[in-house]
């Protein structure tokens, strides 16, 4: 089985659960993608859809059998897109926390902002004075995001994976925080509603985003019930 992990993260997240595994025979692979860790950054931008594209080789070469994979947040939708567009590399998905379906967003930005981004598009504001907006409006990924990577955040907020989650016919766990605030529970429960396979939600008592750091045991036990169907 592969773990993937969540922006600005790192496969040290799942080294608990891992361990575990390893503990009862199950042998697991954590990956640094790119950009995070010691995996340098793509070359070009894009967002889950191109990840996806950019794991497949380490997946052949880890084995040819179908895989268990885990991913948390952004890791959660790049192993979506592998499981809709490479089935037959995928045994089964563990899901935890995973922007899935893009929300509405609740309020545009302010118009401060707005207009700024107008006259930068413009040539009437300088770069320095842009990104200092950037880092006083945007969100703290966006700000701690730079060069490519930033692009590859936008890429991946604008995604949205609908299409995707209907064509997956593998069992599906979700594991999702009762308290995530940065991917709600609505995300999990409006995504198993487009599976076609077998799949469960478990909602992991006051927990938040961070759920493999603060509820290993959890992935533990989906990994399990998964491989013993």
């Amino acid at each position: 089985m592969v773990w993937l992990h969540g922006w600005a993260r790192r496969a040290d997240d799942f080294t608990v659960a891992a361990a575990a595994l390893a503990d009862r025979g199950v042998a697991s692979v954590a990956l640094d993608l790119p950009g995070f860790g010691s995996s340098p950054l793509p070359t070009v931008a894009g967002g889950a859809r191109l990840y996806a594209e950019l794991l497949l080789p380490a997946l052949a070469a880890i084995t040819d059998e179908p895989l268990v994979l885990v991913g948390h947040s952004f890791g959660g939708t790049v192993a979506t897109v592998v499981a809709s567009t490479h089935p037959e590399r995928v045994r089964a998905l563990v899901l935890v926390a995973a922007p899935l379906i893009r929300r509405a967003a609740t309020s545009k930005a302010p118009l401060a902002y707005r207009a700024r981004k107008w006259l930068h598009a413009k040539g009437l504001l300088s770069d320095a004075r842009i990104e200092a907006v950037r880092q006083k409006y945007g969100s703290t990924d966006y700000r701690r995001a730079h060069g490519l990577l930033r692009h590859v955040l936008v890429a991946s907020v604008n995604e949205s994976y609908e299409s995707e989650l209907a064509t997956l016919s593998m069992p599906v766990d979700f594991v999702w925080g009762e308290h995530d605030t940065d991917v709600p529970l609505d995300v999990a429960e409006r995504a198993a509603l487009l599976l076609r396979g077998d799949h469960n939600l478990r909602v992991v008592p006051g927990v938040g985003h961070l759920l493999p750091l603060e509820a290993p045991d959890e992935l533990v036990d989906a990994v399990e019930r998964l491989l013993a169907r």
